[in-house]
């Protein structure tokens, strides 16, 4: 590890005195809510005390670097020896001209796809420096895919996160333990459905700054959180890395950058030396130890005269037999045997709505006894549009005390039909359990004209008013509801009256029939203008929707009454 990070100690931040002074200072620069106790550590309240989502974290809580910005200076310092001078913190404040472009491209996708998350660059380039020192400075190919993979520690709960092998090594090379993996820092089972493709190539790779950039966007960008308010940025950075150092430092990162950085290049970027485990950071693989020279036999001292003159050693005390290691006690997921359901109803939603109800499981041993603080991960399978509170497709939660999960609500989207949502074990290979989830048509239940006024016309004529009618379901408004209108034959014969009144088509043509008609947001529909032919007589419009709302409204033709003088 050494070999890629080196030993340089930044000035202001040598010793935990120094930097605690750092924080403390920087402290004041904060945005609101951010404060610091009396040893100059930041707080942010209760706020920040964890996610509130359970859904463990990006990088499953592993290494970090914990170096400090420098302390700006609104003064130019000396180089020693040179006579020159250059801003202080201008070397940190440089960012590898690769890496930031993709921490800007992010930024600007995200404007688009959830411009209610006001998710800033400068938090993406705080979290890439904590995280792996933008990308070990820039060491990155014109595509921006690290030369070679940067991996975090094994994630086997020796001073970090126990999680097993969920990718079979296809990220991280190690098919024991996870490792996070990339700039970012994604461990794989969360890069399985968090990752994105940055950079337009087809691909989704965890090394590629411009994928894992906007993954970290998306995945900070979830629970439609707005990073402009302090508390929604505190719980994403803190869903990111549970920790509230992690916390601290990133938002130190943050402040630091939006008062200004500049663009390096790529491979030139400064690079953190201190890391929350005392150790090096992330580095590509671990640095192979050199071989100790052995060291040579010991001697056998001669006898002392008088002794016999015996020259043998003294016999070795026999070796001590070594102790067996202690067994690992099993993790809470090590334990669950079965998922079983928690009392999920029947999911029906329309299009375009909410669903009542959730999806809710329970984590159980082989006794069938509920297991806590197991990750179980609720994916939404098949052809539709419909997603999670948020707009994710996928959401990991926690089990309670109970064992217990409950996936977040799904709002369906405007495909009709089934689809799936698939509750798995993270970690564990047990059967999931599948959900089958409807979304239907809008529909309706009543229709009512919005006005009384009658409706005539003389033959030949056309009718003064449009015919609106307002669509209700369960007595609210019913938007976006299929309708036909025809002009039938009778109240007992829905069949299409070939007389009377009618309707004209883009061509002018007659027609006694609309088609794919929709209420409009507030549930109104407005059919277009009618027209008379010559036939006299009352004669019935049929509307009727989706639900099985319909209404029927009087027609009537009649020649003009004249009056006698």
């Amino acid at each position: 590890m050494a070999a890629h990070f080196g030993r340089r100690l930044r000035k202001g931040a040598t010793t935990t005195a120094v930097a605690a002074a750092a924080v403390a200072a920087l402290a004041a620069s904060q945005a609101p809510g951010v404060t610091t106790d009396d040893q100059g550590r930041q707080t942010t309240g209760s706020e920040a005390a964890s996610d509130g989502n359970g859904d463990g974290s990006a990088t499953g809580n592993g290494r970090y670097y914990t170096d400090l910005p420098p302390l700006d200076s609104p003064t130019a310092s000396a180089s020693p020896g040179t006579g020159s001078t250059t801003p202080a913190g201008t070397a940190e404040a440089g960012i590898p001209a690769t890496v930031l472009d993709a921490y800007k491209k992010a930024e600007t996708e995200l404007r688009t796809s959830k411009p209610g998350c006001n998710l800033p660059w400068q938090l993406l380039a705080a979290i890439g420096k904590v995280e792996s020192g933008q990308a070990r400075g820039g060491r990155v190919d014109a595509n921006g895919t690290t030369f070679s993979k940067i991996l975090g520690p094994k994630l086997d709960g020796n001073g970090f996160a126990l999680i097993a092998d969920t990718d079979n090594g296809a990220y991280d090379g190690d098919s024991a333990y996870d490792r996070a993996v990339g700039p970012m820092q994604f461990i794989p089972s969360t890069w399985e459905w968090a990752g994105r493709d940055g950079n337009g190539d087809g691909a989704k790779n965890p090394n590629n700054i411009y994928d894992a950039a906007l993954a970290a966007g998306h995945y900070l960008c979830r629970f439609d959180r707005d990073l402009s308010v302090q508390s929604e940025l505190n719980k994403a950075i803190l869903g990111y890395n549970n920790s509230q150092e992690y916390l601290n430092t990133v938002l130190s990162w943050l402040e630091y950058y939006r008062k200004g950085t500049h663009e390096v290049p790529d491979g030139t970027g400064t690079l953190p030396s201190h890391s929350n485990d005392d150790s090096q950071g992330a580095s590509p693989s671990p640095s192979p130890s050199p071989p100790k020279t052995p060291k040579p036999p010991k001697t056998t001292k001669p006898s002392k005269p008088g002794d016999g003159g015996s020259t043998s050693p003294s016999p070795s005390p026999p070796p001590s037999t070594p102790k067996p290691p202690s067994p690992t006690p099993p993790t809470p997921t090590d334990t669950v045997d079965h998922l079983e359901d928690a009392g999920t109803a029947k999911l029906t939603a329309t299009a375009g709505d909410t669903f009542d109800q959730k999806v809710a499981v329970r984590t159980e041993t082989k006794a069938g006894k509920a297991v806590a603080k197991v990750r179980v991960r609720f994916t939404i399978v098949g052809d539709t549009d419909a997603t999670f509170t948020g707009g994710e497709t996928v959401a990991t939660i926690v089990t309670n005390s109970a064992g217990k999960a409950t996936a977040p609500a799904l709002v369906a989207g405007q495909k009709t039909g089934d689809f799936t949502v698939r509750a798995t074990v993270v970690g564990r290979s047990v059967a999931g359990l599948d959900y089958t989830a409807t979304v239907t048509e809008p529909q309706a239940d009543t229709l009512a004209r919005t006005s009384a006024t009658e409706l005539t016309c003389v033959p030949g004529g056309e009718f003064a008013d449009q015919v609106e009618v307002k669509a209700t379901y369960k007595n609210d408004v019913a938007d976006g509801v299929a309708a036909t209108a025809t002009i039938v034959k009778s109240a007992d014969d829905a069949t299409e009256n070939d007389k009377g009144p009618y309707f004209k088509d883009a061509d002018g043509k007659t027609v006694r029939t609309l088609k794919d008609l929709k209420t409009d947001a507030n549930g109104l529909l407005k059919l277009p203008k009618l027209y008379a032919d010559d036939t006299a007589g009352t004669f019935l419009l049929r509307i009727g929707t989706t639900g099985g709302a319909t209404l029927t409204v009087e027609l009537k033709v009649a020649a003009a009454t004249t009056t006698t003088p």
